[in-house]
């Protein structure tokens, strides 16, 4: 209409990429019956982050891990993950968009090599795994995965090693590396240094420290120093419950968390 201003559309706005959250959880309840092991968590992840969860034992922290990856379904609330509903996805399913995890125990195969070990965790995330056809042997692009994976995780040179001859450490570097062979949006790590000697957990700290940064992270990890070095964020979990949030140095100082838990686990430490 004449005399009016013309309204030109407005561009939209460019989304941080950096700051994007990858994982959110909705009051995520995990319930075994009557025991609800994990109450109304809810918590955001932003792409990039290194996160610690931590807490005593029994607060819930694997199951979350748990309820995170498919492992279990979550009795109620929303699990997202890269702006997708994954709450009620199998824990293939989340893999496939781009989860990866490794457990408190290892589970490898101790006859084989570290790279057949690294070429079955690469299979096992792709569709060729349902195939009867076609050659076992890994693809130049299979290969260069697994030769970047082996080399973040500090075992190329132990790629002809049968895991049976591997140190406990290695075989924990192992497990990181079979968990980034996918090239993983996000890496959930359940307690990576435990059973570990002072050594060993300056490797593992070595590797965390050098993954990319575009890579988020949550950690399990009972080792507050390890934690306190690796992370930008600290999630403590009591009980099942949320207890508190914040950066390393002020997790370190809150009364609450040093109360149920930071002082016993220096003590045990």
């Amino acid at each position: 209409m004449h005399g009016e201003a013309t309204r030109l559309p407005t561009a939209p706005k460019k989304r941080d990429k950096v700051s994007d959250p990858v994982l959110i959880l909705d009051n995520v309840v995990v319930a075994f019956g009557a025991l609800k092991a994990v109450k109304d968590i809810s918590l955001t992840v932003k792409s990039g982050e290194r996160r610690a969860i931590i807490g005593p034992n029994g607060a819930g922290k694997t199951t979350l891990f748990n309820a995170i990856t498919g492992v279990h379904m979550p009795t109620s609330g929303r699990v997202t993950f890269n702006g997708v509903d994954v709450s009620r996805k199998s824990a293939h399913v989340r893999t496939r968009l781009g989860m990866s995890r490794t457990f408190q125990i290892t589970n490898l195969f101790p006859t084989l090599t570290v790279s057949q070990n690294m070429q079955l965790a690469l299979m096992g995330t792709s569709s060729r795994k349902f195939s009867l056809l076609g050659s076992a042997e890994p693809t130049d692009d299979d290969q260069e995965r697994i030769d970047d994976a082996l080399g973040l995780s500090k075992l190329r040179e132990r790629a002809g090693a049968e895991v049976r001859d591997l140190s406990y450490g290695e075989q924990r570097q192992l497990e990181m590396a079979m968990a980034l062979v996918s090239k993983p949006k996000l890496l959930l790590l359940d307690e990576p240094a435990a059973g570990l000697s002072p050594a060993e957990r300056v490797i593992v700290t070595d590797i965390v420290q050098s993954l990319p940064r575009d890579l988020t992270v949550i950690l399990i990890e009972h080792d507050m120093d390890l934690v306190l070095k690796l992370v930008d964020w600290v999630t403590c979990l009591n009980n099942g419950e949320f207890l508190a949030e914040g950066s390393p140095d002020s997790i370190s100082k809150d009364q609450k968390v040093q109360d149920v838990y930071l002082g016993k686990a220096r003590d045990h430490a």
